[in-house]
């Protein structure tokens, strides 16, 4: 399995925002969302401020835009959904784009913290505020078992495809329900193994 499918490669650029202590960086990405949820809508200057803190922290990042946005078109749906449920509420459909540019400045916040921080470092950060420890191992083990099924998926779609190569766009949802079928199975049977291991070592 590559490496790169572990950990995303602009974690590892050597900038200012980059090398910034883990403590920081989750801290000021925690208070920029707390507010942007809290401030309300009368206060729109928030949302300006915002944009414009993220953006110079996009430029001395130098994390690329396109991939940002390809992360935040990839989360938009949630997005859509949340607005989407405050709009059948007659009281907020006024408010529709507010929510829509609080949802913005959230997901960019996140990303850009996940971005320019290690995954070892946020589990740090977790462990010295005191976060029980079954939750940071369980967190632990989901980000490093996640990429194992990515990889195996990987494995399972060329092998069905070199074997059952069939031209055409129709025939691909059959093939990829019956891999996540196969897939699911066999993420089951791995963690049942992976926990037994884990109890025969000890883990309580």
């Amino acid at each position: 399995m590559k490496l790169h499918l572990l950990e995303h490669r602009h974690a590892r650029l050597n900038t200012i925002i980059h090398r910034a202590p883990a403590e920081l960086k989750l801290g000021s990405g925690l208070v920029l969302i707390a507010l942007t949820v809290l401030i309300p809508a009368t206060i729109p200057g928030w949302l300006a401020f915002a944009f414009t803190f993220l953006a110079l922290v996009i430029a001395v990042s130098r994390i690329p835009p396109m991939f940002l946005l390809k992360r935040l078109l990839l989360l938009a749906p949630f997005v859509l959904g949340v607005v989407a449920l405050n709009a059948f509420q007659p009281e907020h459909r006024a408010q529709w784009p507010w929510l829509m540019a609080r949802s913005t400045v959230c997901l960019l916040t996140v990303i850009l913290v996940s971005n320019t921080t290690p995954f070892s470092e946020v589990l740090r950060v977790l462990r010295q505020i005191r976060v029980p420890a079954l939750l940071i191992t369980t967190m632990a083990l989901m980000h490093r078992y996640l990429f194992v099924l990515v990889d195996e998926a990987q494995r399972m779609s060329r092998a069905r495809a070199s074997r059952t190569f069939i031209a055409g766009r129709r025939w691909q949802w059959p093939v990829l329900a019956t891999v996540a079928g196969q897939l699911f199975i066999r993420a089951s049977e791995r963690a049942e193994r992976i926990y037994a291991a884990m109890c025969a070592r000890g883990f309580k």
